[in-house]
């Protein structure tokens, strides 16, 4: 009975000793990116990574155990790319350095990555359990660079001390993959400008300090209440 390409295949162990070579993880990666836009989640098999890494198929199995692992390590790897954390842009101004993450891209590269977050939809609508490690592999790599560049604004006295940029941090990169996986729309320079004018730099600017919270307004109707009992 044949195999399903998603069923591991039993293989020799690996020689002792023998290191993982990162240089075929990469190509191996790459590979399913680009079968991953062409044919889609549903469409991709192992076999079809194989052929086109030029790598065994015992050797994909023996790195990622199911195709879903192997599309969002994918994935994860294409976000990664995206950002080098070791080079983040150094503008003096929390703004200037998000807006310097933006990289422009071309109309095919924006089409081929909305392709791949199509197909990365259509696997979690499959498997909800895989949206938690989608979602990692989507925002932490951002998530990340967003961390470092508060950090310094932090230390430059730009952002308070006391801000929470453990969640600040999130905010876009979140919306960047709702944006991806549901809206279907790419990563625009004019959406990181409203989110970060709109969004994130009012928040951190705004933000009460801890311990010193100023109470919420009452609600309008309860204001309109009290207007009209003083009033008579």
């Amino acid at each position: 009975m044949p195999q399903s390409p998603d069923e591991p295949v039993e293989t020799a162990p690996a020689q002792s000793g023998r290191k993982r070579d990162p240089s075929r993880d990469a190509a191996i990666l790459d590979a399913t990116l680009e079968v991953l836009a062409e044919v889609g989640a549903e469409g991709l098999t192992m076999d079809l990574v194989s052929a086109r890494a030029g790598a065994g198929k015992a050797t994909i199995y023996r790195r990622w155990t199911s195709k879903s692992e192997l599309i969002i390590d994918a994935v994860a790897r294409m976000k990664r790319n995206q950002v080098d954390l070791q080079q983040l842009p150094d503008t003096g101004t929390l703004r200037g350095d998000l807006l310097g993450l933006f990289k422009p891209q071309s109309l095919e590269e924006n089409e081929r990555k909305l392709k791949i977050m199509t197909a990365l939809a259509a696997l979690i609508s499959q498997d909800p359990a895989l949206a938690e490690a989608a979602n990692s592999a989507m925002v932490e790599p951002w998530a990340e660079a967003h961390t470092a560049l508060m950090r310094r604004a932090v230390a430059r006295g730009e952002v308070s001390a006391s801000a929470d940029i453990g969640t600040l941090s999130q905010v876009i990169p979140a919306m960047a993959a709702y944006r991806a996986l549901v809206q279907r729309k790419p990563f625009d320079l004019a959406f990181l400008v409203s989110m970060v004018d709109g969004v994130l730099l009012p928040a951190l600017r705004n933000h009460p300090s801890r311990g010193n919270e100023a109470p919420l307004p009452p609600p309008a109707k309860t204001a309109r209440k009290r207007a009209k009992s003083k009033s008579v």
